[in-house]
């Protein structure tokens, strides 16, 4: 189905500018970069797939159905995302918010053209119909001036005569929200909810190329994606994943626990030293762990799921982050697609008891989170999958020249509002600094 050319590259860190400058004339472009960020689970150092063959977009009516019957029937490399509204596919559910976005709930697409760097290696993949311009590809990729690499062809507009990103709701407001929060934690109806909002800006044009490369400089995170589908954007600096499978093994790595850098490389290491050992921190982490557990325990095989590591802090360039990792066996007969359903949306970004923190989430936030707090990632042709969580990120429709980011954090018992709304102010850093 697919013609496979391998390439040794000379320079694989110039090469990727290059191949990203290049995806820019495609109405479909996924790229997956993982910043050459240490991790046991990396499968690439970076993907690149453009050009839809064929694609699904829909709403959340049936759309784990018909996403499990395209990827069974393409049996090819797909990529695209699920939004987090499909939380309405899953359970009895409704997304009533406002929505400034517009994006389909789902959208995957089988791409022509395939990429995969790892190291100095380059794998293209490209499907027999296009096979011919692999090697007139390759030459025009490494022949591309690096000068020019990740800009995009409009003149921007100066920051002055832009539209200001301003927050969906106040400060004030979203303390009295935190409040009601807690007060369902105290009356017993949850242990933990992650409660988000919106900063956005109507009218507002940005070159999504250069705000991803800026994003990207800012984070450099292990699951960065650049994504456009028409006139749909995701410049993500994601930390996290959701969910890998490989093989039979599913491993799901959920984040709680969220601390700012120093420059000082010795209050760095004390502030990184503190967020391991905070009491509140590691019991929001452990009753997501659990939560993801019991997710997985129902696709998994028995005694299967295993917590490979608790609470481990890993370091970002923005931030330190309380990191889990969870594995488990899938159990025979389970079609690829319904461990994505089964576990769905990510503990990370609903909370506990996940039923019952969807919808106090929905009463108490102001917008429809769309695409964020949802994935996105790619099948392999047998099966497999790998899936971020769509976080730190900045979504664009160009169409509507909307522009949108939020941030969250967890609400425990232990939480007090003021600081929540500080670490909301914490992440939400490196998209203002992008966007501005």
């Amino acid at each position: 189905m697919r013609t496979k050319t391998t390439y040794t590259l000379e320079n694989s860190l110039k090469f990727k500018q290059q191949l990203l400058q290049w995806s820019k004339q495609f109405e479909e472009i996924a790229w997956l970069d993982s910043n050459s960020y240490h991790q046991e689970h990396g499968e690439f150092d970076a993907l690149l797939a453009v050009g839809a063959f064929t694609a699904i977009k829909t709403d959340y009516n049936q759309a784990f159905a018909k996403l499990q019957e395209y990827q069974q029937t393409t049996k090819d490399w797909i990529f695209g995302y699920l939004s987090y509204d499909l939380k309405n596919d899953v359970e009895r559910l409704s997304s009533k918010n406002y929505d400034g976005l517009d994006f389909p709930d789902i959208y995957f697409f089988q791409p022509q053209k395939l990429f995969l760097l790892k190291g100095n290696e380059l794998e293209m993949h490209y499907l027999r119909m296009v096979d011919e311009e692999i090697e007139e590809d390759f030459t025009e990729i490494s022949n591309l001036p690096i000068n020019q690499a990740i800009t995009d062809s409009v003149e921007p507009k100066t920051e002055n005569s832009q539209p200001k990103i301003q927050s969906r709701i106040s400060k004030e407001e979203y303390l009295q929200k935190v409040q009601k929060m807690l007060a369902y934690i105290q009356r017993g109806d949850i242990y933990e909810a992650n409660f988000c909002q919106e900063f956005f800006a109507e009218n507002r044009e940005i070159e999504p190329f250069k705000v991803f490369q800026d994003l990207n400089e800012l984070s450099g995170p292990p699951f960065a994606t650049f994504l456009k589908l028409e006139e749909h954007y995701l410049l993500s600096a994601s930390p996290e994943r959701y969910l890998k499978k490989t093989g039979s093994k599913l491993i799901s790595q959920p984040i709680k626990g969220t601390a700012r850098r120093s420059q000082d490389p010795e209050e760095d290491i004390e502030i990184a030293e503190e967020l391991s050992k905070d009491p509140k921190e590691q019991s929001e982490n452990v009753m997501i762990v659990d939560l993801v557990r019991n997710d997985l325990s129902k696709i998994a095989k028995k005694a299967s799921v295993n917590v490979d590591e608790l609470c481990k802090v890993y370091s970002f360039k923005q931030v330190h982050q309380m990191i889990s990792t969870i594995s488990a066996e899938i159990d025979d007969g389970i079609p690829p697609v319904e461990a994505l359903r089964a576990t769905f949306p990510m503990g990370s970004m609903t909370g506990a008891p996940k039923i019952s923190a969807m919808k106090i989430i929905e009463e108490l936030e102001e917008t429809k989170r769309g695409l964020y707090s949802g994935a996105v990632g790619y099948f392999t042709p047998n099966g497999d999958f790998d899936f971020n969580v769509v976080i730190r990120s900045i979504l664009y429709n160009s169409a509507k020249k909307y522009v949108s980011f939020s941030v969250g954090g967890a609400i425990t018992a232990g939480s007090k509002p003021e600081k929540e709304y500080e670490e909301c102010l914490l992440k939400a850093t490196a998209m203002r600094r992008a966007l501005t």
